[in-house]
């Protein structure tokens, strides 16, 4: 039944966009989005339309939420996939966004086999069948071309999850391979460990190390922040993002 959503799509864009007054203010609070030519925010635009029609973005902890929010969760949301497609986003229907930082119920196995349970304070989580969880403080801080991105970061892990594992390889496209993309982000990774276990100060975020799902999230939030970084810093890393996102920041 795709037909019957893709022609959905295109009467929605036909119909209808979004309010220039609130377009402009998620871009002038997003900085990263400037690079972008004058095609590419036209289908970043229409991307955030689509998506705030086909996920709810719902509000949590008392967060009053209202239409300027919601436009800049979309616009950021629309970066990865503007040359992937909106189907990249199926098989999941809703944002709950939280004030701050909230603190879920998290469960963990140890070396030894251990199972614990306990309390975590996060900013943002991506479920594997279920929705993405959002801190609007943390959305605030994102987009700013400085490395940090939380929308990027909880979206980078659904595009992980699509093959049914999030493990740090999303479905490659066909002139990609896995022995490449293994290569190139195995190295880094095994890099950036290296580097923390030193105590040394890291190319990236330290949270990359935490495991390979982890380092290809944060690669993704430096790929579209700070592209030029990434690429100086782990540039197969780059290349291999390159070929994923179909997009080329640094160019």
């Amino acid at each position: 039944m795709g037909w019957i959503r893709n022609w959905r799509r295109r009467r929605l864009l036909r119909t209808q966009s979004i309010p220039e007054p609130l377009w402009r203010a998620a871009w002038e609070a997003l900085p990263i989005l400037h690079r972008l030519t004058a095609d590419e925010v036209r289908r970043l635009r229409e991307l955030a339309l689509l998506f705030l029609h086909e996920k709810t973005i719902e509000p949590a902890g008392g967060l009053v939420l209202d239409d300027t929010m919601r436009v800049t969760i979309a616009a950021q949301a629309a970066l990865p996939i503007l040359n992937l497609g909106p189907d990249w986003y199926d098989g999941w229907y809703a944002v709950i966004l939280y004030p701050d930082e909230f603190v879920p119920r998290v469960q963990w196995t140890d070396e030894a086999g251990v199972v614990h349970e306990g309390e975590e304070i996060r900013s943002g989580e991506a479920w594997l069948h279920g929705p993405v969880i959002l801190s609007w403080e943390d959305v605030l801080h994102a987009g700013r071309g400085d490395g940090y991105n939380v929308v990027i970061h909880e979206l980078a892990h659904k595009l992980d999850a699509l093959d049914g594992a999030v493990d740090g390889v999303p479905p490659l496209h066909r002139d990609m391979t896995p022995a490449r993309w293994g290569h190139a982000f195995t190295a880094a990774f095994d890099e950036l460990t290296a580097c923390v276990e030193r105590s040394e100060e890291p190319l990236m975020d330290p949270y990359a190390a935490e495991a390979p799902e982890e380092f290809f999230a944060v690669a993704s939030e430096y790929f579209f922040e700070l592209p030029h970084e990434l690429r100086d810093a782990y540039p197969e890393v780059y290349r291999q993002l390159q070929a994923f996102y179909r997009q080329d920041p640094a160019r």
